[in-house]
């Protein structure tokens, strides 16, 4: 049984369509990334698995027991308010001191319990979320544009970090990202959404789609590459092992 799935999701939001007819699965182990233009609907999916929206159509289904860590777009703390890291991991629930240390160890943040979460660069918050995540030892991580604000090295070392924590967990991953170069190539399968799903499959089958080129223009092609992560299954080419059919809505 897939972790979680949707058929025929619908969403709309005052009375407007976000999102129509979306079918979707992840397995555990695959990473997944959502891409799509602002305003494509890509946060609303996101909203729907988690259970915060409701769909106007269709259903989502979860397994029993599912474990989800979630990584949010952004999170505004009040810069006046003292939160010492260790504090905050600990909220809402509480979390033990070795608990804490390994998740911050493991996020490559091991000095930063005692520090106010204000004080942190924008490396180190997103790696703090990350491991308020890791504490409920997720069976799926949903990131909603995690590497908002940070510069393409950084972008980069959090998703190496990523794909290292998917392997040591045997976690699905599930990203929505406008990270195009970097995150494409990270992924074992893209989906580009604008308020359905215009392709999916392979990135180098998305890349090379006239849809997601009509979306994002002939240039996205030449820097997929940035970042390739590995994977527990290749193909002799050195390609990750991905569906490679690719879904095309022409409506």
């Amino acid at each position: 049984m897939s972790l979680i799935s949707a058929a025929a999701l619908s969403v709309n939001y005052g009375g407007r369509r976000a999102l129509s007819d979306i079918d979707f699965a992840i397995e555990r182990g695959e990473i997944v990334t959502i891409v799509g233009p602002n305003g494509s609907g890509k946060t609303s999916f996101l909203r729907a698995l988690l259970g915060v929206v409701a769909p106007t159509h269709g259903r989502i289904t979860r397994a029993k027991g599912l474990r989800i860590g979630y990584v949010p777009q952004r999170l505004h703390l009040d810069p006046g308010l003292p939160m010492p890291v260790a504090r905050f991991l600990s909220l809402p629930k509480r979390q033990s001191r070795a608990a804490i240390a390994a998740a911050l160890e493991r996020v490559g943040v091991p000095d930063v319990s005692a520090q106010n979460m204000a004080t942190l660069s924008g490396g180190q918050f997103q790696r703090v979320l990350l491991a308020r995540a890791l504490l409920s030892a997720p069976d799926i991580l949903m990131l909603d544009e995690p590497t908002a604000g940070l510069d393409q090295p950084g972008v980069a070392s959090f998703y190496r970090l990523i794909e290292d924590v998917r392997q040591e967990m045997d976690c699905a991953v599930l990203s929505v990202s406008h990270d195009l170069h970097v995150v494409m190539s990270a992924s074992d399968r893209v989906i580009c959404i604008n308020g359905h799903i215009c392709c999916e499959g392979a990135p180098q089958v998305v890349r090379d789609a006239p849809e997601y080129r009509a979306l994002f223009g002939l240039g996205t092609g030449g820097a997929l590459a940035l970042y390739q992560h590995s994977h527990d299954h290749t193909h002799g080419d050195g390609c990750t092992h991905a569906p490679a059919a690719q879904k095309v809505d022409h409506a």
